[in-house]
This record gives structure tokens, sequence and C-alpha cells, in this order.
């Protein structure tokens, strides 16, 4: 961890919180950031690189809509902040906080043990009903597992 705080608070705007008590915040890099401590750790899933930030982050190549650039990236992402949320505060953001940030928590609670057919229906009752937008994001999140 890099500034020695612990994960985010439940009920925080954004946060998730995973079967196991882990805590991730998606939100939209459209959107002001949110009041409170800044991540320790994000993934940002975008199309083209993000800007900077004074956290630690990763860019995930993911266009809008779609899907990511290389399934191993994002397996080894996904994994990477999955780990690191059970001590810090992780950051899973694309532009709108929706479609790809909601495929991505998804696949979160599916490494948590979120059966991965009902992974989205989990991110859609604890994160923001219109996560995962696509059939295409649907389809990956069944797949993750495999």
């Amino acid at each position: 961890m890099t500034d020695g705080a612990g994960p985010w608070t439940p009920g925080d705007a954004g946060v998730l919180q995973l079967p196991s008590g882990r805590l991730v915040r998606g939100r939209g890099l459209r959107r002001p950031l949110p009041a409170g401590p800044a991540p320790s750790f994000a993934v940002y899933l975008l199309g083209k690189q993000p800007p900077e930030v004074p956290w630690e982050a990763r860019w995930l190549p993911w266009p809008d809509f779609r899907l990511p650039r290389s399934a191993a990236d994002a397996r080894d992402a996904f994994h990477e902040a999955w780990k690191r949320s059970a001590a810090e505060r992780v950051e899973i953001a694309c532009a709108g906080g929706r479609g790809r940030t909601g495929t991505a928590l998804a696949c979160l609670a599916v490494l948590d043990g979120v059966p991965a057919d009902r992974a989205v229906d989990f991110v859609r009752r604890h994160y923001d009903r219109h996560a995962v937008e696509t059939p295409w994001q649907k389809r990956y999140v069944r797949r993750f597992a495999a």
C-alpha cells in the first residue's frame, strides 16, 4: 500500500462490497473525483491512455461498449485488483462507470466466489442497476471463470 491507509468504507459513493468483505470502488472518469480518500491503486478501462494520476494506476486498453483488447491482460489486471483490494483502496473506472466498469466489477465478483452466471446480477444489485451494458460484456463475464 502506498499511503498506509486501509480499504474504502462500505456505503461510500461507488463502493461495491464483495461477498468476502473486500471493497472496490467503481466510478466514471467523466464525473469529478468523489469526496474522501484517494485510491491506492486503480485500473482504468479506456480506449486511449488515461491522464496521469498521483496514485498507482494501470491502464487496460478497452474501447467503449466493447471488450478488453487483451483477455490475458484483463485477467491479470483483475487478479491484481482483487488481491490488492484485501488491504488497499482499489478503484476500477471507465469513462461512464457502467459498462466496462460494471463488467470488470462482475469479473472481480467471480474471483471472489460469485458464480459467473450470477455475477452481473450481483453487480447490478450492489453497484449500479445499469452496469454491464452489452450482450457481449455479459457473455464475457459468464465465460470469465473458464
